[in-house]
């Protein structure tokens, strides 16, 4: 069958997130075509190139999400009309009735995002939960708003496509005086109603920049039209092209998210200089959208229980979510895993990269209380800093206080002092490569405050290594029960984990091997692939027939999938009007079936 994968700053390019998840994904399911649809984020990014792709990759499309540049966009508006919406004003550029279509569906947008959806933002600090449990009067509203939300922004899509995008439209006066009214009106947020012009001119070029999408030129029997499903590998920006696809063309979508978009964007925003009603106008937006793409969606696969409970508390239907974990390469580290050595019985390592959500400053002041302890102890640091000033800073604060904690010691006055902490970086002469890294000690330690999958803990597993680690996002879920886990940011508390195995070499290595045979039957590649092999048969069998031309089987029926093999080839196909084809559950546009978009056919169409 023909995948359209959605992306959203990751694959094919060389950096990003699910980049190596998606490369094995794509590769181990060698059987199907693939079709690239991705999103930039970063000049970047795009000028570090795509990773090499494999065969069954049959066309890739990119847009960027950074650049409001019209070449760069890639828009499918003639360049007549882009050319005159760019210049000359936004929206007023555009002819009376396309005028008013705008204006109708963006008000009914910022009528919707005026205040929280299922989870919202309406404390300023983007973590607000106003909305939840409404029921009776309140359960109403919340609806009347969800469908305000759907008619502006599917109403906005079928425009941008008509008539050359939006963007322009976005940015135009028009559009920060809707929102004004919207957050003046009665029944808007308390935080939103104070909004000044400065907040509604950067909530819009936000809102310019995440709905990107709909301006693309994506949505044709050539693109998105011509796939059997559409797999979004995140929610927000990535899952707005599925969206348009199942609306347009019935392609049933299928979302995965590893982390879940929305807490993402909630726990960004917190470290924001944007003011209190930006922050509430976009958590807004940002729930009301995650909604959506879960109400479309024919299922949706978190990476972990922790990112299931975010998407059901946002109006998942539980009957649609179903766990899948990521899979993860065991085979580098299966020689260590097997081997019964425990690496420095008396190290502990922390392995992943250096930032201040993994509370290295917590696990250095636990370090002083095991080494009063056991003075033979030693924590070895093994990772690079974060990308950017922050990264680089918090580096140096965690190397200032291990000197500060633990200054040089000798044995005598003739030794070289040496610090019981090192920080080392993957791939010098100590540790050459990851599966080292675990090596180097007995206990691997996390220490994080925040955290989605614990990817250096799965890795320490299948290295067969006791663990200790604060509990966090799906951390629990992970160890099942294979290692030790302490409340985040209670030192005193680690400390004595830490101390217990040490202690304990019996107690270590049964719950290294525990931990490793737990990893083998839930966190590898091969489960992960036979999973979305299942739920891509799956989908595609229980999606209705959409082609015109639809094949037959031998009692007159259509066959199970949209697109069978025996669409490649000419000459068996019967003809449109020898089958009774069903109608779309949805509408579809009137330009959808056209298979090029309106917007095409010149400057001057459409002005009334």
């Amino acid at each position: 069958m023909r995948i359209g994968l959605l992306t959203d700053g990751g694959y094919p390019y060389a950096t990003g997130e699910s980049r190596l998840w998606c490369d094995r994904l794509v590769r181990g399911l060698a059987q199907h075509e693939f079709d690239l649809f991705a999103l930039s984020r970063t000049a970047e990014q795009e000028a570090r190139g795509w990773v090499q792709l494999p065969l069954q990759v049959s066309r890739v499309r990119t847009a960027p999400l950074w650049t409001a540049d019209e070449d760069t966009l890639g828009l499918h508006a003639s360049r007549g009309l882009l050319s005159r919406l760019l210049s000359g004003g936004g929206a007023r550029s555009y002819g009376r009735r396309e005028r008013r279509r705008f204006t109708t569906h963006f008000t009914a947008l910022a009528t919707a995002v005026r205040t929280a959806g299922a989870i919202g933002g309406e404390r300023g600090d983007a973590g607000g939960t106003a909305g939840l449990g409404n029921g009776g009067d309140g359960g109403r509203a919340a609806a009347a708003e969800d469908t305000r939300f759907t008619e502006g922004l599917y109403g906005l899509a079928e425009l941008a496509c008509e008539h050359g995008g939006l963007p322009a439209a976005l940015r135009s006066e028009t559009a920060v005086r809707i929102l004004e009214a919207a957050c003046r009106a009665p029944g808007a947020g308390r935080t939103v109603q104070a909004a000044t012009v400065p907040d509604l001119l950067a909530f819009a070029a936000e809102l310019d920049r995440v709905l990107r999408p709909l301006s693309l030129d994506w949505y044709d029997e050539e693109g998105l039209g011509a796939v059997d499903l559409c797999h979004a590998t995140s929610g927000g920006a990535a899952a707005l092209p599925g969206l348009l696809a199942k609306r347009f063309f019935g392609v049933p979508l299928l979302v995965t998210e590893h982390s879940v978009q929305l807490r993402s964007h909630y726990l960004a925003a917190a470290g924001t200089p944007r003011s209190a009603p930006v922050r509430a106008l976009l958590a807004n937006f940002h729930g009301r959208l995650a909604a959506e793409v879960y109400r479309q969606a024919a299922l949706i696969t978190p990476g972990n229980t922790h990112a299931r409970r975010w998407q059901e508390r946002c109006g998942a239907e539980p009957a649609k979510v179903r766990t899948v974990y990521p899979g993860m390469e065991s085979g580098r580290f299966a020689a260590l895993g097997e081997n019964e050595g425990d690496g420095g019985p008396d190290t502990l390592v922390w392995v992943g990269r250096i930032e201040p959500a993994k509370d290295l400053v917590a696990l250095l002041h636990a370090f002083a209380e095991v080494r009063g302890a056991e003075p033979g102890a030693r924590l070895r640091i093994i990772g690079a800093a974060a990308q950017g000033p922050e990264g680089a800073g918090y580096l140096a604060h965690c190397r200032a206080l291990a000197a500060q904690l633990f200054p040089d010691e000798a044995a005598d006055a003739h030794a070289v002092g040496d610090n019981p902490v090192s920080f080392e970086d993957i791939g010098g002469a100590e540790v050459p490569d990851l599966a080292q890294a675990y090596a180097a000690g007995g206990i691997v330690v996390l220490s994080s405050v925040v955290e989605g999958f614990p990817i250096s803990l799965v890795e320490a597993m299948f290295c067969g290594r006791a663990t200790v680690s604060t509990d966090v996002g799906a951390v629990v879920e992970v160890i099942g029960g294979t290692g030790l886990v302490v409340p985040p940011r209670n030192p005193r508390a680690l400390a004595d984990a830490c101390l217990a195995l040490l202690r304990d070499p019996e107690r270590r290595a049964r719950l290294g091997a525990a931990a490793r045979a737990r990893a083998l039957e839930l966190f590898t590649v091969e489960q992960n692939l036979a999973a979305f092999r299942g739920i891509y048969l799956e989908l595609t069998a229980r999606a209705p027939v959409r082609r015109h031309a639809a094949p037959v089987n031998a009692d007159g029926g259509p066959r199970p999938f949209a697109t069978p093999p025996e669409a490649h080839v000419l000459g068996l196909w019967p003809e449109p009007d020898e089958l009774l084809v069903p109608e779309p559950a949805e509408r579809t546009p009137s330009w959808a079936g056209r298979g090029v978009c309106a917007g095409a056919r010149g400057a001057g169409d459409g002005d009334a």
